[in-house]
């Protein structure tokens, strides 16, 4: 081995027995640090109840023939009909149109053979103006109701929101500080926290609401009655007593 090669082979070895120390140093410390002590789990929860305001009406159809292709063609001229209903009333954010499930799947006989073809079809008109939507969904003929679902609109939740992420902002800080007293501290400092929100609300029944859009007239408004849902921010951390 030349004397270069020799000098590369000795510097290597020195390197790597300086990076084994260090890590053997490190691991060394991290065991020997302290765990904390004093650390406190907390969370707590802010609501806030408000008037759903955005509409999901689903319209549907179904059909049945010998051929997938029938089938299709009638699907289709179906949802064409419809659309071209619903466009003449759509506004954004007011009523928004599109197209939903679209399927189509043989049906066979107790021997396996494909005897005919059903297909399903959706529309789905969805905004904030309830009577535009209604009223829409009341002339639209060539599809029937098959679900209703109310919500939040984005503009409704980030109106809300706020007002619960404050509530649970200062339930976590008063609970804290009521904990801290309790375990005979003063006080206490904020270590990490998360925050997170959601909704619950009440949903009508789409089949009770399904049952009576069709006792209604052809060209009437389907009844609908929205609910409230509960904007609620948790907020949960840990707090270092002091």
């Amino acid at each position: 081995m030349s004397t270069r090669s020799m000098l590369a082979a000795t510097a290597f070895a020195a390197l790597a027995a300086l990076a084994a120390l260090g890590a053997t140093a490190q691991s060394a410390a991290a065991q020997t640090l302290p765990a904390p002590q004093n650390v406190l789990q907390l969370s707590a929860t802010g609501s806030v109840e408000v008037l759903q305001d955005l509409l999901t009406l689903t319209l549907t159809t179904a059909k049945e023939g010998p051929d997938a292709g029938t089938v299709q063609t009638q699907l289709k001229a179906a949802v064409e009909a419809a659309l071209a209903e619903a466009k003449k009333s759509a506004q954004p954010g007011q009523l928004d149109v599109r197209t939903g499930n679209f399927s189509l799947y043989p049906r066979h006989s107790r021997e396996g053979r494909i005897t005919g073809w059903t297909g399903n079809a959706e529309l789905v008109l969805e905004g904030r103006d309830f009577p535009r939507i209604t009223q829409t969904a009341g002339r639209i003929q060539t599809m029937t109701m098959g679900g209703v679902q109310f919500g939040l609109s984005r503009e409704q939740r980030a109106r809300v929101e706020g007002d619960a992420q404050t509530q649970a902002i200062e339930r976590f800080k008063s609970k804290a500080a009521e904990l801290a007293r309790g375990f005979g501290f003063s006080g206490y400092t904020l270590r990490e926290v998360a925050v997170n929100s959601n909704d619950q609300g009440f949903v009508p029944r789409p089949r009770m609401m399904a049952m009576e859009a069709k006792a209604a007239s052809a060209d009437s408004p389907v009844p609908v009655e929205p609910g409230k849902s509960s904007v609620i921010v948790t907020v949960t951390g840990s707090v270092q007593l002091r």
